[in-house]
């Protein structure tokens, strides 16, 4: 794979400039592997009540920030597969609000969410790797706004990056004790 260009302001939605601003122009498969590996370690080191804690009332809890990471990459990769395959079919959006309750997220062992995670970021690498070079500028239409492949891809690096941040400055979650 090689450098895939951030993607213009008008291929994706303003709000998701935060996530694509987060991720350097870079070649997004290497990223996702480095970020695997910091992910697992970081994850790694929350046992018991901790996987449980939540930052304040109403907030989700660390096992739910893992689970809702895994949901959306699905999503997001989901809706970069259509696009990139030329796929103009409007794709609808999500609630990540209601996904969290019903994810079953608090009956899991953190190694089993991690497990998880580790092979939806497999198969996202897989997916990245095996697009070809014009697959990356193909726009789609995801929840009635345009949206390009490389756009989604970002959005998918950066999301991680989104989570982790707030884990570390609102959960103490990868912090050095």
């Amino acid at each position: 794979m090689a450098v895939i260009p951030k993607p213009l302001p008008g291929e994706y939605l303003h709000y998701y400039g935060a996530y694509i601003g987060l991720v350097p122009e870079c070649d997004l498969a290497i990223v996702l592997l480095q970020q695997l590996a910091a992910t697992r370690a970081i994850f790694g080191t929350i046992t018991g009540a901790k996987a449980g804690y939540r930052y304040a009332e109403g907030k989700w809890s660390v096992r739910e920030v893992l689970g809702h990471m895994t949901d959306v990459e699905r999503i997001m990769t989901y809706r970069l597969l259509r696009v990139a395959r030329a796929d103009t079919t409007a794709l609808p959006g999500f609630d990540e609000n209601a996904y969290v309750p019903v994810s079953g997220a608090e009956q899991r062992t953190m190694a089993d969410l991690v497990d998880e995670f580790a092979a939806v970021r497999g198969a996202t690498v897989a997916l990245f790797r095996g697009l070809p070079a014009d697959a990356w500028s193909r726009i789609g239409d995801a929840n009635g706004h345009p949206i390009s492949a490389r756009a989604l891809g970002y959005i998918v690096a950066g999301h991680e990056r989104h989570h982790l941040e707030t884990l570390r400055t609102r959960y103490g979650v990868g912090m050095r004790e």
